[in-house]
């Protein structure tokens, strides 16, 4: 396996600088951190793990308000003296790649502020909700000293489930217009929410829609010391978003005190892990490949027919196995 080379001097100050806030040299790891290469394993090997930071995920279907939502949060803690740092995942483009990333317009009012950090990322192809290198944007700000850190999923429906895997509370928003699809999507968002909201709580149906989420909350059992809880805003008038901000903080102090904080955390550092681990065994057997005379023979039988992928793989993996022993 290849010998891992050392921080250059400029990322090393990079990281430096970071440590002590500066928001610059932030944002560029970040861009570092988005390429998920070599160099982005790099810079997170050197960020030691932080728990200062409560991270929230704000997510569901698209027009649910989270933008606002976020925004508005924001707003309470910045009043409360918190630093924050926001991530607004937008859909990418088939064509080119890149997004919308419309979220800085949205929030023009924390845009300037020192204490706030808004960074924009594309889903790349992502399924679930999150880019695949949102860990590694979500440890940086962590790092960097935030307070609170506000991740805002994509919006596409019951899929978006990543966010489990990157926060400590997950708020799920709904509007009145999404009454009729709550069953369909009790498999997806509605097992995965810590607080529901319903947002756009002046249109019609909305009374409607707290009580069936009440319902089907009944007949989950969750035994871990919460609660959740259905709140009703209207994010765009401030309405109701200050019981919001307050019951997060419930939620994280409820969570250490059951254990269920911690819990998340080893669950969520395992996934990295494993994550982590399978993309570099992967690069190390294509490497392997394109270099040894045996395997790659295995891998053009495959091209040709002659055996499937899966006896192509055992036998890549025998043969890997024999040369490292």
């Amino acid at each position: 396996m290849a010998t891992e080379r050392a921080l250059d001097r400029e990322t090393a100050s990079l990281i430096d600088d970071m440590l002590q806030g500066n928001a610059r040299a932030l944002a560029r790891l970040i861009t570092i951190v988005e390429e998920d290469d070599e160099e982005s394993h790099r810079v997170l090997r050197h960020i030691s793990p932080s728990f200062r930071a409560h991270r929230v995920g704000v997510t569901g279907p698209p027009g649910a308000g989270k933008s606002t939502l976020v925004n508005r949060l924001t707003t309470f803690a910045r009043q409360n003296e918190l630093r924050v740092g926001i991530i607004c995942a937008d859909p990418s483009s088939p064509f080119s790649g890149g997004a919308v990333l419309g979220d800085r317009v949205r929030m023009t009012q924390h845009y300037m502020d020192e204490g706030v950090h808004i960074r924009s990322m594309s889903t790349r192809g992502s399924l679930g909700g999150l880019p695949s290198t949102v860990h590694g944007v979500v440890r940086l700000m962590d790092a960097s000293g935030k307070d609170l850190i506000l991740v805002e999923t994509v919006g596409v429906g019951q899929m978006e489930l990543d966010v489990m895997e990157n926060v400590d509370t997950v708020v799920v928003a709904l509007v009145p217009e999404a009454g009729d699809d709550v069953q369909a999507m009790k498999a997806g968002l509605m097992e995965i929410a810590d607080i529901f909201v319903v947002n756009k709580a002046d249109r019609p149906g909305a009374d409607s829609l707290v009580v069936g989420i009440r319902s089907m909350l009944d007949l989950v059992c969750r035994d871990n010391g919460w609660t959740i809880p259905v709140l009703s805003t209207q994010a765009e008038h401030n309405i109701g978003v200050g019981e919001l901000y307050e019951q997060i903080w419930h939620h994280r102090k409820t969570s250490i005190d059951t254990g269920l904080f911690a819990e998340r955390r080893a669950r969520q550092r395992r996934d990295e892990f494993t994550a982590v681990l399978q993309k570099l065994v992967t690069q190390e057997f294509m490497n392997a490949i394109s270099s040894d005379h045996d395997l790659a023979a295995c891998v053009a039988q495959m091209n040709e027919g002659e055996i499937s992928p899966y006896e192509a793989a055992e036998e890549v993996f025998r043969i890997m196995s024999r040369k490292l022993h």
